[in-house]
């Protein structure tokens, strides 16, 4: 279980920091479309931390016996 909540991890981290340089680039271009993905990567920057949270709080009350 360890080896898989390490990947999971992993996986979040670098999802984040993708979405950190796509706020970046959004931010920076000056494109039509722009602003509307900006939004949505903000948005997606703040929801996917809360989610992983969620999740994990979900899992400790599933799983108080482990």
């Amino acid at each position: 279980m360890k080896r898989y909540k390490r990947i999971l991890a992993e996986a979040a981290v670098i999802l984040l920091l993708l979405m950190y340089l796509c706020t970046l680039i959004f931010a920076l271009t000056d494109h039509s479309k722009a602003m509307g993905l900006f939004k949505a990567s903000i948005a997606l920057t703040i929801l996917i931390p809360v989610l992983s949270y969620a999740g994990i709080l979900m899992y400790r009350l599933l799983h108080r016996e482990d």
